[in-house]
């Protein structure tokens, strides 16, 4: 009587490798310097700085309604505003700018998607599978589930918005929950703003560096945060979108 042979043994899976974050961030370091070493960014941001600066209050006023505007159009500037908020006002002002500018474009969005706009961003949320289960979790947990949302990048930022304007979460609930939820993020790429503005100023090779990897490793530990928010997402029973939601994103805005 033959012998059943044993298979061949279970492979592991394979952990990511442990170096791979320290090494990505080296790899966007060395790409940043290099991009300052192709392109005139240092003098892009230097006349950028000087124009804002120049217009006085009036800056402030025009920054901040070009970044609600921006924020208000499903995949305007608004990332590229919060690094240009970090280097043209530095990392305090800057994130108070963009912070009372993100959660007002995000107020207002969720606004309008429960007046003017709910029949277009009704037509996005129907059928959609993850916006279903998003309002029941809403439903059960309320701001807690906004918070979550706010601080996973799964969920695009301006679509989102005006999603929760068909849940039944309370506006000073989601408004409080926004607010905070997103300063972690909104502090940390201000910041990364506020260290490319700096390298262009007259600190040496070793102080540049140290400020842009600095910069990235508040990045890096906004992913973190993000990774840890999305595994509580999907323990409340939200599922994670797929794609883009059908229809076109542009629908919300566009007549």
């Amino acid at each position: 009587m033959a012998e059943a042979t044993a298979g061949p043994p279970a492979v592991a899976a394979k952990k990511p490798f442990p170096f791979a974050k320290a090494a990505l961030s080296a790899v966007v370091v060395a790409g940043l310097f290099l991009l300052f070493r192709l392109l005139p960014i240092a003098t892009w941001i230097e006349e950028l700085k000087t124009y804002v600066r120049g217009q006085g209050a009036l800056g402030y006023l025009i920054f901040g309604t070009v970044y609600i505007g921006a924020s208000l159009i499903p995949g305007g500037p608004a990332a590229i505003m919060t690094l240009a908020a970090g280097a043209v006002y530095g990392l305090a002002t800057g994130t108070i700018l963009v912070s009372l500018s993100s959660v007002t474009a995000a107020t207002l969005a969720f606004l309008l998607a429960r007046g003017a706009f709910r029949q277009r961003v009704q037509k996005i949320a129907e059928g959609n599978e993850t916006f279903g289960s998003l309002n029941r979790a809403i439903e059960k947990e309320g701001a807690r589930i906004v918070a979550l949302v706010r601080l996973s990048p799964v969920f695009p930022f301006t679509i989102v918005n005006y999603l929760f304007g068909l849940t039944p979460v309370r506006l000073a609930s989601y408004f409080f929950a926004s607010w905070i939820a997103m300063l972690p993020g909104t502090l940390a790429y201000v910041y990364f703003g506020a260290a490319l503005g700096d390298v262009t100023g007259s600190a040496t090779a070793l102080q540049k560096a140290i400020k842009i990897s600095l910069a990235v490793a508040a990045v890096v530990a906004t992913i973190f945060i993000a990774r840890i928010a999305a595994k509580a997402i999907r323990s409340a029973g939200v599922d994670a979108p797929k794609g883009t939601p059908t229809p076109g994103a542009r629908d919300v805005t566009s007549a």
